[in-house]
């Protein structure tokens, strides 16, 4: 059975908070210790990819990176990013969009992802989302998955697991593998997620 995925996260952020769904850090700590390792200016420009109303864009703009974007495919969880944010919402780009079908119109330095890459299972969807990564980041890119001891399922969808070799050779073509760290994530209900998360480089 095909599953709206659209439809699917509207319904998570219309229904959920942040203390009843798996994924939520006050802190991301590991995202920000990879986006401080490439040494990047504040006009760097930065993408979260399925960012939702994740904490990362709050991190960057306290410390004063000025050109960040948001996308995602819930308009509902963007909404309570910016709500979160009010008025500093407006210091960010804020796309609703499905990565697999995202056609950006500038580059990037930096593209992070955390726990959006998993959620594609289909050998279309991950070309789709290689391709696009590839055409449009100039600097560096962060991949955050479930690793290969971690869950197989995410918000009642299935997920696709990797470990470093495996994420190392998605992007082999076009990326260098900097490095990766796996990383124990508590869920706000006390479980524990384990992920893997890689760092790359452009290829020249």
């Amino acid at each position: 059975m095909k599953i709206d995925r659209k439809k699917h996260w509207e319904s998570v952020y219309e229904t959920k908070n942040p203390d009843q769904v798996s994924w939520t850090q006050e802190t991301p700590k590991t995202s920000l210790e990879f986006i401080h390792s490439f040494g990047l200016n504040k006009n760097a420009k930065i993408i979260d990819v399925g960012g939702g109303d994740s904490k990362l864009v709050d991190h960057l703009l306290e410390e004063g990176f000025n050109s960040i974007t948001v996308l995602d495919t819930s308009e509902r969880a963007i909404a309570k990013a910016k709500n979160r944010l009010g008025k500093k919402a407006n210091k960010v780009n804020w796309i609703v969009s499905d990565i697999t079908e995202f056609k950006p119109d500038s580059s990037f330095d930096v593209w992070h992802d955390r726990a959006t890459f998993h959620f594609l299972t289909t050998d279309q969807q991950i070309k789709n989302y290689i391709k696009t990564a590839t055409k449009c980041v100039s600097g560096y890119l962060i991949i955050g998955t479930f690793s290969s001891i971690g869950p197989k399922k995410c918000s009642g969808l299935d997920i696709k697991q990797y470990d470093e070799d495996e994420l190392t050779m998605e992007f082999k073509n076009g990326f260098d593998k900097i490095q990766c760290v796996t990383e124990d994530h508590l869920t706000p209900f006390n479980t524990t997620q384990n992920f893997l998360f890689c760092s790359f480089k452009r290829q020249l």
